[in-house]
């Protein structure tokens, strides 16, 4: 399957260094700040836009992977009248940085935050987005306060949203959340985060929403290099995700009632495309049981099964085509998010991505009862265009760092065997893709007739990091 990104620990190699230098060469990406935008980071680091509104009383809490500083959200669950209350605490950016100044503009060439293995190119300057914006522990912080309320299934009763001044208590990783629940330690908004979870995933699951079951590459110090393998993410992360994704959804219901707002859509996949991946289902082994939609089939489903492994590859191809919308009066016809199976905003992330700094911004108006900045209104055209160039190049150096990687790792390994699974094969190219599982990568493989989603022996015939390629035969 496909891998978004990949992980290095402690410092590079010499040689990955230099090829991480050349990706943020080819790909053009932003370099230092410009000395303006500095000047007034922190200018505006030391004398923010504060709300009256004080709710440090709060026990927030943020998960993040470990070692993060741009902290976006904090959260604090509690039971409420029969159900669930969540308060979730998104950096305000908006209290730092305004419309057309020279942080927003600098933003709008940047679009959001690259994610590489030696380091991140970010969207804000660090003064901010690791300082006086971030919700570190023990320190208050504006934020954009979001209050949630939840039936005792886990259904959205109510939502509003407001500024207010919050502290975080602790800065929490998703390895401790798991280790307290999984022991029954978890007490408080641990506990209630694995309770109020699992029902938002079951939800998910019954209005045909989908979450793929990808693992993520990292790679690992062994022997005198480096190896690359597979790691299975948390239930704590699918967790803390589901009440980003229940913020996002109150968020588009309020856009929506307002009749202005940015969501983030993806239609349906077209009928002809659902039956060609059901047929492919069919032919790998993968039950699709009648009446089931797609969300049902892939929920079961085991990327370390090797038919299952080529299903979830292939039937991506109903889950392209995400992008933004941007609406003032009528609603868009095709407002919803088919992987969400409801509308959807990005509100969560203003640290890391610009949209959601406007967004935010919108549904704090409409949640006062006061008319949508003017300067917010005048930007949201250009907002979509901008996320889907800037979203691009984020790909592109993603799995460019990800090609890197492999061939790196492998370099020294051409000629070897490995046993691999084909995950991707199309009539018209005389190759496909198979997925290696040790170590850990997915990769071109020249052969006609390769057997989609059957274990092949293959040999790596060429692993090259200067080229980024890294190719394999049937052995």
């Amino acid at each position: 399957m496909p891998h978004k990104s990949i992980r290095v620990p402690g410092e590079s190699h010499p040689r990955l260094g230099d090829g991480f230098v050349r990706i943020r060469r080819e790909m053009k990406l932003p370099g230092e700040f410009p000395r303006s935008v500095i000047d007034e980071a922190e200018w505006v680091a030391e004398s923010p836009s504060l709300p009256q509104l004080d709710r440090t009383d709060l026990p927030l809490v943020t998960i993040d992977p470990p070692g993060a500083m741009d902290l976006d959200q904090a959260l604090h669950l509690e039971e409420h009248s029969g159900g669930y209350r969540v308060w979730y605490a998104v950096a305000d950016v908006g209290a730092f940085v305004r419309p057309g100044g020279a942080i927003d503009l600098e933003a709008r060439d940047r679009g959001e935050t690259v994610y590489m293995p030696d380091g991140r190119v970010p969207l804000h300057p660090p003064v901010l987005s690791e300082g006086a914006a971030s919700l570190l522990p023990g320190v208050t912080r504006p934020a954009a306060l979001w209050c949630v309320d939840l039936d005792s299934g886990g259904e959205i009763v109510g939502a509003d949203v407001t500024r207010a001044l919050v502290r975080s208590r602790e800065r929490l990783d998703y390895g401790y959340v798991q280790t307290a629940v999984d022991t029954g330690t978890a007490d408080g908004t641990l506990r209630l985060l694995a309770e109020v979870g699992r029902l938002r995933l079951a939800l998910e699951r019954a209005r045909g929403g989908v979450t793929l079951p990808t693992p993520d590459q990292e790679v690992v110090p062994g022997g005198d290099g480096y190896l690359v393998r597979f790691r299975a993410p948390l239930e704590a992360e699918a967790w803390n995700a589901q009440i980003s994704l229940l913020t996002g959804m109150a968020a588009a219901s309020m856009m929506l009632d307002a009749e202005i707002g940015l969501l983030r859509v993806l239609p349906p996949a077209p009928a002809e495309k659902v039956a060609q991946v059901r047929r492919m289902a069919a032919a790998l082994g993968v039950p699709w049981p009648e009446g089931a939609d797609y969300g049902d089939v892939v929920h079961a489903l085991d990327p370390g099964v090797p038919g299952q492994a080529a299903f979830l590859q292939e039937s991506t191809v109903l889950l392209r085509g995400a992008g933004y919308v941007a609406f003032n009066g009528e609603p868009p016809a095709q407002a919803g998010h088919a992987a969400v199976a409801a509308p959807y905003a990005h509100v969560t992330a203003p640290l890391r991505r610009l949209i959601d700094r406007y967004a935010t911004e919108i549904c704090l108006a409409v949640a006062a009862g006061e008319p949508v900045p003017q300067e917010v209104q005048e930007a949201m055209g250009e907002l979509p265009e901008i996320m889907h160039a800037t979203g691009r190049r984020a790909s592109g150096v993603e799995r460019a760092c990800v090609d890197l990687v492999e061939a790196f790792v492998l370099r020294e390994r051409v000629g070897q065997t490995f046993d691999a699974v084909v995950v991707d094969v199309a009539e018209e190219r005389p190759w496909g893709l198979v997925q290696v599982t040790e170590p850990a990568v997915v990769a071109r493989c020249d052969g006609e007739g390769l057997p989609l989603g059957e274990a092949l022996r293959v040999r790596l015939t060429r692993a090259d990091p200067a080229t980024r390629e890294v190719r394999f035969s049937p052995a």
